[in-house]
């Protein structure tokens, strides 16, 4: 099922008005209210903000499934990575991009404006329920679908459409992500007239980061020292650093393990130089793995070899909201959008992959319906 040329035009045009909305995570408020006022459905704005410290609730809204149907959710944010430049969006050679030095935004915007074009086409009514949810926050660990009520939603399975890859690609493994947090307490002394009175903060953040396996640990595990960040000046012996990590696989025990000798290494580091150190270990979503028979993923290469595109099944070290919602146990595979280069200053998407991904998620609510 592809977008008519109308459908197309509608969809250049809110990605491009979405785009120039700023919406950095917590200040989703302009964004969520285009998408309120123009989905053509009634939206549901939920209370997630006080939890968020968002200035907007996630965004629900909702059509009701034919007799023995199936319902599927439908899940975008509305939230980018912090803004370094205004955003002005330029079309040029078959693309969008940004004018200025800044994101373009199209994380995840082409999903936003693909799923209110789904949300048009099929508001009279559409062959499956169709669950629709936007939401906030997602940027910053993905805080604003946590905070969701997943008790509201009916759906079998879900589709996120939030990976900056070409269309044809499905995620069907995600990883667990923990963030490790520490910091270390020294002894201030002065540098030049008593430095071995001191004990310095930063040389045990040092001697921690250099006892810790980094990179790519294998082909499902990631570590990184991320930020670290102490002492007052170059005279004083630092009193105090912080260190800032994280771990990240597939393998949800191996995620763990990583976790645990980065603690080793930093208590041992810190007793070593005799300073003391406070850690703190969040795990901020959980890995799920989608086996090819799952519902959602049977579906999505459905759609796609409707569309003449062969499936390519992969894994990412990146999270999603689909994250979220397999833990809660609704399965819910995320889908590549063709957006590229997300994050950076130099991103874009296509108008091809911009429309090809309205292309998949119309096609999607079809073959729900013939599974």
């Amino acid at each position: 099922m592809r977008a008519t040329q109308a459908e197309r035009e509608r969809l250049r045009a809110d990605f491009v008005r979405l785009c120039e909305i700023p919406s950095p995570s917590r200040r989703e408020r302009a964004a969520a209210d285009y998408v309120a006022a123009e989905l053509g459905l009634e939206v549901s704005e939920d209370a997630s903000a006080a939890e968020t410290g968002a200035d907007a609730g996630n965004l629900y809204a909702r059509i009701p499934a034919p007799e023995g149907a199936p319902t599927i959710l439908l899940c975008a944010h509305l939230d980018t990575v912090p803004l370094t430049g205004p955003i002005e969006v330029e079309e040029s050679e078959g693309r969008f991009s940004n004018r200025f030095e800044a994101i373009l935004g199209a994380d995840n915007k082409a999903a936003v404006a693909a799923f209110m074009g789904v949300a048009r086409r099929f508001a009279s009514g559409a062959p499956v329920g169709i669950e629709f949810l936007f939401t906030t926050c997602e940027e910053v660990a993905l805080a604003g679908a946590k905070a969701f009520d997943r008790g509201r939603l009916q759906a079998d399975y879900g589709f996120v459409f939030d990976h900056a890859s070409p269309i044809g690609e499905l995620i069907v493994a995600a990883p667990s992500y923990f963030r490790v947090e520490a910091e270390f307490h020294g002894r201030a002394a002065h540098a030049g007239i008593r430095p071995e009175d001191g004990r310095s903060a930063i040389v045990a953040a040092a001697s921690a980061l250099d006892r810790m396996e980094l990179g790519r640990l294998d082909p499902e595990t990631t570590a990184n020292a991320g930020r670290i960040e102490g002492g007052t000046s170059a005279n004083v012996v630092a009193e105090r650093c912080r260190v800032e990590l994280e771990a990240r696989s597939i393998d949800p025990d191996k995620a763990t393990r990583v976790v645990e000798r980065m603690v080793d290494s930093l208590t041992d580091a810190a007793s070593d130089a005799e300073c003391d150190v406070e850690t703190n270990i969040e795990e901020q979503f959980r890995a799920y793995r989608m086996p090819r028979s799952a519902p959602p993923v049977e579906v999505a290469a459905a759609a796609l070899g409707q569309l003449g595109i062969e499936p390519d099944y992969v894994t990412t070290g990146g999270g999603s909201d689909a994250n979220v919602f397999n833990a809660a146990g609704l399965q819910c595979l995320n889908v590549a959008n063709g957006t590229a280069h997300n994050h950076e200053p130099d991103e874009f998407v296509t108008v091809e992959a911009l429309e090809g991904a309205l292309d998949v998620a119309l096609t999607l609510v079809e073959c729900s319906d013939s599974r």
